[in-house]
């Protein structure tokens, strides 16, 4: 089974360029408080640090 991580959205992306808002709706993450459960893998993880000011990982799984 896959190492997956738990991220949720803390900050909103109302004045942000489109590009960090294209990649919180590429993790799911369109609305404030929203968690998701997703595999971690370099591509996700990039993707978290893009946007790491708006996002925080709750949780790292086995």
């Amino acid at each position: 089974m896959a190492k997956t991580i738990v991220v949720k959205q803390v900050g909103s992306p109302i004045r942000r360029p489109q590009d960090q808002r294209a990649t919180l709706v590429g993790l799911g993450l369109n609305k404030m408080n929203r968690t998701r459960e997703l595999e971690d893998t370099p591509a996700i993880r990039g993707m978290i640090r893009k946007v790491s000011h708006m996002v925080e990982i709750i949780e790292e799984r086995d």
